[in-house]
């Protein structure tokens, strides 16, 4: 007898993300070979990095709890996992010799995956806003409870932030950059809207990713600085076909 295994939408989903980003870089990869090492890089990272905010944040108060193992198992942090793929990353192109930009890269993927994992919590009823009262733009949990519309928000964010970063890499403005950027950006939005999201709060009102999201964005905001004032910048894919060398987003 055949043993038949259900797989939830959220899990196609964020394997799609996966899929989808494997097959952007492999496409830079035809340019160097040790760009796949830098992106599996990123994806252990990013895994990583993913599970340690997630336990520091709220996974510790499920320590001991009947559900404890199924939480920890399915628990993890975007914030987390962009820092995490950010340094190992770096780590990786110090490895293999790498001395080139990557982030402009990193900044188209990370919000398709990211996108596509918000479209899975969707699906899933995950990842839920605040109890509210019956609005417009109210979305129902599975208890029939009006609450903010957390994911679609979110969701929203990345779309918007895809296309400016594909505009940002049309128009060749801020090479390098565009990552950071990122970091600074969605680590200002996550501050602003964990207010709304049903998490955990540690401290008032402020929950563990209030800090993690402050972290991120305090973190792009040094790497954006550090990269403009360094005068030797790192040439990015675009410049680097310009110079007729071989050309190479979490980085």
């Amino acid at each position: 007898m055949l043993l038949m295994i259900q797989i939830s939408p959220y899990t196609w989903l964020l394997l799609a993300g996966v899929v989808i980003s494997f097959l952007f870089w492999r496409r830079r990869a035809r340019q160097d070979k040790r760009l796949v090492f830098i992106y599996g890089a990123a994806l252990v990272g990013a895994f990583f990095g993913a599970k340690i905010v997630y336990l520091l944040a709220e996974g510790w108060l499920h320590f001991g709890a009947p559900d404890m193992w199924p939480q920890l198992a399915a628990g993890k942090s975007i914030l987390g996992a962009l820092l995490g793929g950010y340094v190992f990353v770096e780590l990786a192109k110090r490895h293999v010799g790498y001395d080139r930009a990557t982030g402009d890269d990193f900044a188209l993927i990370a919000p398709i995956g990211i996108g596509l994992g918000r479209v899975g919590c969707l699906l899933h009823g995950c990842c839920l806003g605040v109890a509210c009262s019956p609005r417009w733009y109210a979305l129902k949990d599975v208890d029939g409870v009006p609450r903010w519309p957390a994911v679609p928000v979110e969701l929203a964010f990345n779309l918007v932030a895809f296309v400016l970063f594909l505009f940002l890499r049309r128009r060749k403005l801020l090479p390098g950059q565009h990552f950071h950027l990122y970091l600074i950006g969605y680590g200002l939005f996550r501050f602003a809207h964990e207010f709304v999201r049903a998490t955990p709060k540690l401290f008032g009102v402020f929950s563990g990713y209030h800090i993690a999201a402050l972290a991120v964005a305090l973190f792009g905001l040094i790497c954006f600085v550090r990269r403009q004032s360094d005068s030797t910048c790192l040439p990015t894919v675009n410049s680097e076909r310009l110079e007729g060398r071989p050309s190479p987003k979490l980085a």
